[in-house]
């Protein structure tokens, strides 16, 4: 839970901001009217760590590796061999507004294909 804090010199609620240069980084209480900063000892904002991963490596398709035989299988021919039954998974791969894409992988040959929805 946080404690609202208010300007002694106008009573404004202080608000939380980053000063990046003046702190370096660390998360200052500041009055948005006046410009009075709270004096006191401020924690650092560490940004975590993040992996940039370009828009084809995001896109989550199972491998041979992963045990699909506890997938969920229908009936769908499959475009390689023919064969009538596949297992089946679901994968938002477009934006949040648009359907999701249905991937299959056949259980006879193990050739992967897909449907949008």
């Amino acid at each position: 839970m946080s404690i609202m804090d208010f300007c002694p010199n106008c009573e404004t609620r202080l608000i939380s901001k980053r000063d990046e240069e003046e702190t370096k980084g660390t998360l200052q209480t500041v009055c948005p009217k006046c410009g009075y900063k709270k004096p006191g000892k401020q924690k650092p904002i560490v940004a975590p760590n993040s992996i940039k991963r370009s828009h084809k490596e995001s896109i989550t398709v199972i491998g041979k590796e992963h045990q699909i035989r506890t997938l969920p299988t229908a009936k769908k021919a499959c475009p390689k061999c023919g064969n009538n039954l596949a297992y089946f998974w679901q994968v938002q791969t477009r934006g949040g507004d648009e359907g999701s894409t249905l991937f299959f992988r056949c259980t006879k040959c193990e050739h992967t294909f897909r449907e949008y929805t």
